[in-house]
């Protein structure tokens, strides 16, 4: 009797982690739902941030302000919305025998499959790690019009190692080795797969475009497509590629300009569709760096189109919804 319940419960137990299981890979391991701890529910996710902005907060009126902006950011009736809607997972996975961090994102009622994002993060180690507040603003309104998107944090975040993070250098290998489990991801269509990225995530997608060859479409927001004249309007993020980037003092320009794909967008295949968007206000990348790219793509007759958001930042706080119908009717279009 004893031997027989206790294999009921390794099967039943078997059966709910195979349930909970959104890529259905054994190489992926530790699949966990994004909607669990504090994010279980909106208060106990509000409750926590309440609690963590006090610590940082002395003035009981900037605590006010800076809790009414969570809830118009986000919101109880948002945040249902979404958790009813979407199914959510992080997980991780090997490249390069180091363990990264991933997660996807996907509708949880559909009838049939859907195209694929793969979305390539802004910023460096845990700097712009995608945490559940930036998914549910960023990611969850594009995956509830019928997306999946899958992405990776990139080597060495959320890790004791975050200098494994090479800014474009070995880290392109996580974003590319996702492809390989996009067949394995419940209700993902592998024949209709786009890239987007933000920031350093533009950097990213057109460094993975050069080597995988089953993407349809592109999208980047505010990306930085030459890096050396890029120092020129921000020099202080010479400090960060000096600490990220190999070999940076020996070969500056040459690694730079590997990053950069003004350098060789004729390299680029011209039946790949491109989207820019970028902030004319942008104070972190230029938003030359997109006008001057948008003028390569047509030079060298790539299909493309450049949105400018007047007045707009980095992140595009005045134009985030626009941004978002941009995004989506591109990849309706095109996937």
């Amino acid at each position: 009797m004893y031997k027989y319940l206790i294999m009921s419960f390794l099967v039943v137990s078997t059966f709910i982690a195979q349930a909970s299981s959104v890529i259905n890979d054994e190489r992926i391991q530790d699949q966990k739902d994004c909607f669990s701890s504090i994010f279980t529910d909106y208060d106990s996710w509000r409750n926590f941030m309440e609690r963590k902005r006090k610590r940082q907060i002395k003035s009981e009126e900037d605590l006010l302000k800076a809790m009414s902006l969570f809830d118009s950011t986000f919101g109880k009736n948002k945040f249902n919305q979404y958790k009813n809607n979407l199914t959510c997972r992080k997980f991780k996975y090997q490249v390069d025998g180091n363990t990264v961090n991933g997660f996807v994102i996907k509708p949880k009622s559909t009838t049939k499959k859907l195209p694929v994002l793969v979305y390539n993060r802004g910023g460096n180690g845990n700097f712009g790690a995608v945490v559940f507040g930036s998914m549910m603003h960023n990611l969850f309104p594009i995956a509830n019009e019928g997306f999946v998107i899958i992405g990776s944090q990139y080597r060495g975040t959320f890790t004791d190692n975050i200098m494994l993070d090479e800014f474009g250098g070995k880290d392109v290998n996580d974003v590319i080795e996702l492809f390989n489990y996009i067949p394995s991801i419940e209700g993902a269509d592998p024949q209709r797969i786009g890239m987007f990225g933000a920031s350093r995530g533009g950097m990213q997608t057109f460094l993975t475009l050069k080597q995988v060859k089953n993407v349809k479409a592109v999208a980047t927001i505010a990306g930085d497509y030459d890096l050396l004249q890029g120092l020129t309007y921000r020099p202080d993020m010479e400090e960060m590629y000096k600490h990220r980037i190999p070999s940076y003092d020996k070969n500056k320009i040459e690694e730079l300009e590997k990053r950069s794909a003004l350098k060789w967008v004729d390299d680029l295949s011209p039946n790949i569709p491109i989207l820019l968007i970028h902030g004319t206000q942008d104070k972190q990348v230029s938003v030359k760096s997109s006008t001057d790219f948008a003028n390569a793509l047509s030079k060298n007759n790539i299909t493309h189109k450049l949105v400018l958001y007047q007045e707009d930042d980095h992140h595009l706080l005045l134009n985030k919804e626009n941004a978002n119908k941009e995004l989506v009717n591109w990849f309706l279009k095109f996937l």
